[in-house]
C-alpha cells in the first residue's frame, strides 16, 4: 500500500509485444516469374481427327508489371501463313491458358508478366482458339518445371 494506491492494488502494467522473428513475418508472395525464363517451347499436336489441333510455340516469360500482357518479340517469326486477324486471336488465346494454368497452379501467387512470343507455327485447318490456349497451359508447365530445377534458358 502506497500513499499513491490506498488500496494496494498496483494497476497492471502493460507488456510490450514481442518482436516477430523473420520466420514469423509472413512475407507477400513473390510475384510469377521470379526470373526470366526464354525460350520455353509449348507443342499442342493432336491429328487424329479434321479438323486437329496444332499450336507450336516458343516463349519467354519476363518479369513485369502486374498482370500479364501477351506481345509479339520484334524479331518474331511465324509459319504456316495465317489468315488475317489469326494470330491475333491465337496469341490472345495462349494468353488465356497461361493465366487459367497460373491460376490453377499458384494459386494466390500474384502475376507480373510479360508473355513474348518469339515463334508461332500455325495451320490453315487445324490451327484454333482452343490449340493455343492448350499450348499456354503447356508453356506454364514447362516454364515452372525449369524455374523448379534452376535452369536458366537463353533461347
Amino acid at each position: 500500500m502506497t500513499a499513491d494506491d490506498p488500496l494496494g492494488a498496483e494497476a497492471p502494467v502493460a507488456a510490450e509485444a514481442p518482436v516477430p522473428t523473420d520466420d514469423q513475418v509472413s512475407a507477400e508472395p513473390q510475384a510469377f516469374p521470379p526470373r526470366p525464363v526464354r525460350g520455353v517451347r509449348a507443342r499442342c499436336v493432336h491429328q487424329s481427327s479434321c479438323p486437329g489441333d496444332l499450336a507450336i510455340v516458343t516463349v519467354d516469360f519476363e518479369p513485369w508489371e502486374e498482370g500479364l500482357v501477351v506481345e509479339s518479340a520484334p524479331d518474331a517469326t511465324v509459319r504456316g501463313g495465317p489468315e488475317p486477324g489469326d494470330l491475333e486471336r491465337f496469341h490472345a488465346a495462349l494468353g488465356e491458358g497461361v493465366r487459367a494454368e497460373l491460376a490453377e497452379r499458384l494459386p494466390g501467387v500474384p502475376v507480373a508478366l510479360a508473355l513474348v512470343v518469339r515463334h508461332t507455327v500455325v495451320h490453315l485447318v487445324d490451327s484454333r482458339e482452343h490449340s493455343f490456349r492448350t499450348a499456354g497451359r503447356l508453356a506454364v508447365r514447362e516454364a515452372l518445371a525449369l524455374l523448379e530445377a534452376g535452369v536458366a534458358r537463353d533461347g
